[in-house]
Formats: C-alpha cells, sequence, structure tokens
C-alpha cells in the first residue's frame, strides 16, 4: 500500500505538470472567454483583404518582425512615449511598414465583444493568417494565449531583424537566435512571393555594391538589374518607388519566387543569399521540384514554429486595451 508521502509527492508532480502545461498556446484559447473572438477576426479580414490586397504581405512582415524582436508579444505595435523611448516602430526595418490601422480596427472589434480579453499579439498572428488564406494562401494554424509585452525598443528590432542586405552567415544566426533552422529560413523566405519594396531595400544592389558609386551586385541577373534601373529605382537616392517581389506574381502565394532565385533574380540580397548555400540552395530546389501543396505545407509548418517564438503566457505581460499603448 503506498503511504501518505507518494501521493504528496504525485500531487507536487501534478502541480508542477499543470504549470508548465498551463501557460502555453492552445488552440480555440478563446473559447470561453470571447467564443467569437476569432470569427470577428476572420469576418473583418474577409470583407476588407479584397479592397486592400497588400494586407496579406504587409501583416505577414508586421508577424515576422514583432516575433524576431522579444518573441510574438505585439511590442512592434508600441507607440514612442514622452519620455523619448524610441521603440520598434522607428527602427529602420520598420519605418515602412503599414498595417497598423487595420490592427486597430480589428482591436476595436474585439474590445467592443470582449473587453480586456483577447492580445494585440494575438490579433496580430490571426489577421496574417486570415488575411494570407483571404488571397489564396496556405492556411497554418494559429493557437492562441499570448500576451503583449510593455517593452519597445528601437535598437533591438535593428539588431534582431534580419536586414534586406543580410548575407547567409548573417541570416542563419539571425535565424538560429530565435530557434529557427534553415528550412524556416528558405520556406518563410518565400513569403516573398507576395508584396512589394521600395527600392531603397535594394537600390544598392544597383548602383554601390562596393561602396563605390557606379557598382552593381555581380550576383544580380545584369538583365533585370537593368531593368530595375531603366524603369523602377531610377537612382540611388529614390526611397518611394515601390517595386513587386516575386515580379509579375506579387498578388499569387506560388512558388515563382523560388524559380526567380534560380535565374538570379532575386530582389534582395537576402534572397539571393539563399543560393550561396548548398544546403539553403537545396531547400529550394526541393521546393521547386515538389507541388505547390508541398509548399503550402511546409509555409504552415514554419510559421507555426515562428508563432510561438519566446510567448508571453499565463500573468506575464498584459492585454493591452489599445494596441499603441501600454495599459495606465
Amino acid at each position: 500500500m503506498r503511504g501518505f508521502g507518494y501521493f504528496v509527492v504525485m500531487f507536487f508532480c501534478l502541480l508542477v505538470f499543470m504549470g508548465s502545461t498551463e501557460g502555453q498556446l492552445q488552440m480555440g484559447f478563446y473559447s470561453r472567454s470571447c467564443p467569437n473572438a476569432e470569427k470577428i477576426v476572420q469576418d473583418y479580414v474577409n470583407r476588407h483583404v479584397h479592397n486592400a490586397p497588400s494586407v496579406a504581405a504587409t501583416i505577414l512582415r508586421m508577424h515576422f518582425h514583432d516575433c524576431f524582436v522579444r518573441g510574438c508579444d505585439a511590442s512592434l505595435l508600441l507607440n514612442t512615449t514622452s519620455s523619448g523611448n524610441q521603440t520598434e516602430k522607428l527602427a529602420t526595418p520598420n519605418v515602412t511598414l503599414r498595417g497598423f490601422d487595420f490592427i486597430d480596427r480589428v482591436k476595436s472589434l474585439l474590445e467592443a465583444a470582449c473587453p480586456g480579453v483577447v492580445s494585440c499579439a494575438d490579433v496580430i498572428a490571426l489577421v496574417a493568417r486570415d488575411a494570407v488564406v483571404a488571397t489564396g494562401g496556405p492556411f497554418w494554424k494559429v493557437p492562441t494565449g499570448r500576451r503583449d509585452g510593455t517593452i519597445s525598443r528601437s535598437s533591438e528590432a535593428s539588431n534582431n531583424i534580419p536586414p534586406p542586405t543580410s548575407n547567409f552567415t548573417s541570416l542563419q544566426r539571425l535565424f538560429a537566435n530565435q530557434g529557427l533552422d534553415l528550412k524556416d529560413l528558405v520556406v518563410l523566405s518565400g513569403a516573398h512571393t507576395i508584396g512589394v519594396s521600395h527600392c531603397s531595400s535594394f537600390s544598392n544592389r544597383l548602383y554601390n555594391f562596393t561602396g563605390v558609386l557606379g557598382t552593381q551586385d555581380p550576383a544580380l541577373d545584369s538583365e533585370y538589374a537593368a531593368n530595375l534601373k531603366a524603369r523602377k529605382c531610377r537612382s540611388l537616392n529614390d526611397n518611394t518607388t515601390i517595386v513587386e517581389m516575386d515580379p509579375g506574381s506579387f498578388r499569387t502565394f506560388d512558388l515563382s519566387y523560388y524559380g526567380h532565385l534560380l535565374k538570379r533574380r532575386g530582389l534582395f540580397q537576402s534572397d539571393s543569399a539563399l543560393t550561396t548555400n548548398s544546403t539553403t540552395l537545396s531547400f529550394v530546389n526541393q521546393l521547386l521540384q515538389g507541388s505547390l501543396e508541398n509548399f503550402f505545407a511546409e509555409f504552415a509548418d514554419s510559421m507555426e514554429k515562428m508563432g510561438r517564438i519566446n510567448v508571453k503566457t499565463g500573468t506575464v505581460g498584459e492585454i493591452r486595451k489599445q494596441c499603441a499603448v501600454v495599459n495606465s
């Protein structure tokens, strides 16, 4: 017959187990506290994404940039305060980000239905998925229960978000810092199949690659480069013109981005970098040789992995009432 001590130990183990699982993300986290939360998000996205088809790429990029700094905690959404702290919004990788108003509108609907329940971090994650699906892209599971961070620093965004000028070594390090491997790097880069970029993100490849004005990146297809210079980015200082990241297919979530990489027509240095390593190049070829359904499945796996980076759950962080400011 087991003694009292055994049951004390087992009870303690049960408490530890509960504590370790209680704070994790879960599917349908709001099923009791805000039963219609996910439907409210999806309905809003479906009503508005067709009027603004670029929103899928915009919010997907926002989700990526948010998760790479302090985890997926909506710290990216915070405004700079009167104290002078420069938030992530003002960091170089984020100055061209859009879609903050879209997130705010979704959040206001959720606040009206269930005040103080659904986090801004979960709103970003859900909108990113729903917007991609609404434009014909892959579906992935979004477990919820993220809580919002209260700290946002511009310097951390600059240090952790991979810039478009990244070489392979830099990309590998920055992704590994988030627990993401080389396969995730290649698959998540496939998000560049939709959306546009400003010339300033890659014009150095056209005009100033070595630091000497007039030098061009030899890794960029010369015909493609000439076309960009003649029709799009006509000077090094062009900060306003936008260019399709996946020319001819920038509104379709497909495999053509990877085809451009093999033709040396990836827009960014970070795109081109995927072909400079044998492992990542092999992944690129495998994706191209596989089906679109396979790419969608791989993308879903990597997005689910990214969406769990350093999440705040349980009692850590807060549920912001307004996404741009911490609760008072």
